[in-house]
Protein backbone atom coordinates (compact mmCIF):
# COMPACT_ATOMS: atom_id res chain seq x y z
CA UNK A 1 0.00 0.00 0.00
CA UNK A 2 1.47 3.60 -0.75
CA UNK A 3 2.32 5.22 2.12
CA UNK A 4 1.13 9.14 2.38
CA UNK A 5 4.49 10.33 0.99
CA UNK A 6 3.26 8.20 -2.12
CA UNK A 7 2.81 11.12 -4.94
CA UNK A 8 -0.26 8.90 -6.34
CA UNK A 9 -3.48 9.82 -5.67
CA UNK A 10 -6.74 8.05 -7.43
CA UNK A 11 -9.97 9.74 -7.86
CA UNK A 12 -13.47 8.74 -9.23
CA UNK A 13 -13.87 12.25 -10.32
CA UNK A 14 -15.13 12.13 -14.23
CA UNK A 15 -13.87 16.05 -14.70
CA UNK A 16 -10.31 14.88 -13.89
CA UNK A 17 -10.07 11.97 -16.80
CA UNK A 18 -7.91 12.79 -19.55
CA UNK A 19 -10.16 11.29 -22.36
CA UNK A 20 -7.20 11.66 -24.98
CA UNK A 21 -4.90 9.92 -23.17
CA UNK A 22 -6.93 6.85 -22.02
CA UNK A 23 -8.24 6.77 -26.22
CA UNK A 24 -4.22 6.30 -26.69
CA UNK A 25 -3.36 3.62 -24.05
CA UNK A 26 -6.55 1.39 -24.72
CA UNK A 27 -6.74 1.94 -28.41
CA UNK A 28 -2.25 1.52 -28.82
CA UNK A 29 -1.32 -0.23 -25.87
CA UNK A 30 -3.70 -2.86 -24.50
CA UNK A 31 -4.04 -6.05 -25.57
CA UNK A 32 -7.90 -6.04 -25.25
CA UNK A 33 -9.04 -2.81 -26.43
CA UNK A 34 -6.70 -2.47 -29.38
CA UNK A 35 -7.92 -0.03 -32.15
CA UNK A 36 -11.35 1.22 -29.52
CA UNK A 37 -12.40 4.32 -31.65
CA UNK A 38 -12.01 8.07 -29.61
CA UNK A 39 -16.41 7.78 -29.38
CA UNK A 40 -16.73 4.68 -28.11
CA UNK A 41 -14.00 5.27 -25.24
CA UNK A 42 -15.96 8.28 -24.31
CA UNK A 43 -18.93 6.60 -24.27
CA UNK A 44 -17.99 4.14 -22.04
CA UNK A 45 -16.22 6.12 -19.94
CA UNK A 46 -19.63 8.24 -19.86
CA UNK A 47 -21.65 5.00 -18.81
CA UNK A 48 -19.21 3.84 -15.85
CA UNK A 49 -18.04 4.35 -12.65
CA UNK A 50 -14.29 5.50 -13.59
CA UNK A 51 -10.99 5.83 -11.43
CA UNK A 52 -7.84 7.48 -12.72
CA UNK A 53 -4.98 7.54 -10.81
CA UNK A 54 -2.87 10.78 -10.76
CA UNK A 55 0.74 11.98 -10.16
CA UNK A 56 1.92 15.55 -10.07
CA UNK A 57 -1.46 16.30 -11.73
CA UNK A 58 -1.04 13.97 -14.73
CA UNK A 59 -3.22 11.08 -15.21
CA UNK A 60 -1.06 8.20 -15.30
CA UNK A 61 -3.82 5.36 -14.56
CA UNK A 62 -7.68 4.02 -15.13
CA UNK A 63 -9.71 1.38 -13.80
CA UNK A 64 -13.31 1.32 -14.62
CA UNK A 65 -16.66 -0.17 -13.24
CA UNK A 66 -19.67 -1.04 -15.62
CA UNK A 67 -22.56 -1.54 -12.95
CA UNK A 68 -25.97 -1.40 -12.39
CA UNK A 69 -24.74 0.39 -8.74
CA UNK A 70 -27.08 -2.39 -6.96
CA UNK A 71 -26.45 -5.96 -8.03
CA UNK A 72 -23.48 -6.32 -10.56
CA UNK A 73 -19.87 -5.03 -11.27
CA UNK A 74 -17.60 -5.74 -14.05
CA UNK A 75 -14.13 -4.73 -13.46
CA UNK A 76 -12.45 -3.25 -16.85
CA UNK A 77 -10.09 -1.74 -18.26
CA UNK A 78 -7.64 -1.04 -16.05
CA UNK A 79 -4.26 0.25 -17.63
CA UNK A 80 -0.93 1.99 -15.81
CA UNK A 81 0.97 4.27 -18.14
CA UNK A 82 4.45 2.01 -18.77
CA UNK A 83 6.52 4.71 -17.29
CA UNK A 84 4.52 3.82 -13.88
CA UNK A 85 4.32 0.47 -13.53
CA UNK A 86 6.05 -1.02 -10.67
CA UNK A 87 5.26 1.51 -8.60
CA UNK A 88 2.02 0.27 -6.57
CA UNK A 89 -0.36 2.27 -8.62
CA UNK A 90 -2.65 -0.50 -9.88
CA UNK A 91 -2.71 -1.97 -6.52
CA UNK A 92 -3.75 1.70 -5.67
CA UNK A 93 -6.55 2.06 -8.53
CA UNK A 94 -8.13 -1.79 -7.31
CA UNK A 95 -8.28 -0.15 -3.66
CA UNK A 96 -10.25 2.27 -4.47
CA UNK A 97 -12.24 0.63 -6.40
CA UNK A 98 -13.03 -2.13 -4.02
CA UNK A 99 -13.47 0.92 -1.44
CA UNK A 100 -15.47 2.99 -3.24
CA UNK A 101 -19.24 3.13 -1.47
CA UNK A 102 -20.90 1.82 -5.01
CA UNK A 103 -18.85 -0.84 -5.39
CA UNK A 104 -18.22 -1.94 -1.78
CA UNK A 105 -22.44 -2.65 -1.65
CA UNK A 106 -22.16 -4.83 -4.96
CA UNK A 107 -22.81 -8.50 -4.11
CA UNK A 108 -21.38 -9.72 -7.50
CA UNK A 109 -17.96 -8.53 -8.84
CA UNK A 110 -16.34 -9.37 -12.35
CA UNK A 111 -13.43 -8.96 -14.21
CA UNK A 112 -10.73 -10.55 -17.12
CA UNK A 113 -7.34 -10.91 -17.08
CA UNK A 114 -5.22 -12.16 -18.74
CA UNK A 115 -1.66 -11.39 -16.97
CA UNK A 116 -2.69 -9.75 -13.44
CA UNK A 117 -4.31 -12.92 -11.40
CA UNK A 118 -2.08 -11.53 -8.33
CA UNK A 119 -3.00 -8.30 -8.30
CA UNK A 120 -6.86 -8.73 -8.27
CA UNK A 121 -6.29 -12.21 -5.89
CA UNK A 122 -4.91 -9.89 -3.17
CA UNK A 123 -7.67 -7.35 -3.79
CA UNK A 124 -11.19 -7.37 -2.66
CA UNK A 125 -11.84 -11.18 -2.82
CA UNK A 126 -11.29 -11.97 -6.32
CA UNK A 127 -10.99 -15.51 -7.27
CA UNK A 128 -11.64 -17.82 -10.15
CA UNK A 129 -15.27 -18.37 -11.13
CA UNK A 130 -16.15 -21.78 -9.41
CA UNK A 131 -18.75 -22.68 -12.11
CA UNK A 132 -17.40 -20.97 -15.60
CA UNK A 133 -19.87 -23.36 -17.28
CA UNK A 134 -22.70 -21.43 -15.88
CA UNK A 135 -21.39 -18.33 -17.80
CA UNK A 136 -21.88 -17.16 -21.33
CA UNK A 137 -20.26 -14.69 -23.73
CA UNK A 138 -21.71 -12.95 -26.73
CA UNK A 139 -18.86 -10.96 -29.09
CA UNK A 140 -19.41 -8.68 -32.35
CA UNK A 141 -17.31 -6.36 -34.09
CA UNK A 142 -17.16 -3.02 -32.37
CA UNK A 143 -19.15 -0.33 -33.89
CA UNK A 144 -18.13 1.72 -36.47
CA UNK A 145 -17.86 5.47 -35.87
CA UNK A 146 -20.84 6.25 -38.33
CA UNK A 147 -23.25 3.84 -35.65
CA UNK A 148 -21.84 5.21 -32.68
CA UNK A 149 -23.20 8.76 -34.08
CA UNK A 150 -26.31 7.56 -34.97
CA UNK A 151 -27.04 5.52 -31.64
CA UNK A 152 -25.47 8.26 -29.23
CA UNK A 153 -26.67 11.37 -31.28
Amino acid sequence: MPTQASPYTVSADPALLDLQRIHRWLSEESYWAEGRLLATVRASIEHSLAFGAYCDGAQVGLARVVTDRATFGWLCDVFVDQAHRGRGVGKLLVEAVVAHPVVRSLPLMVLATRDAHGLYEGHGDFHGIEKPYSWMVRRRSPPSADTLRATNG
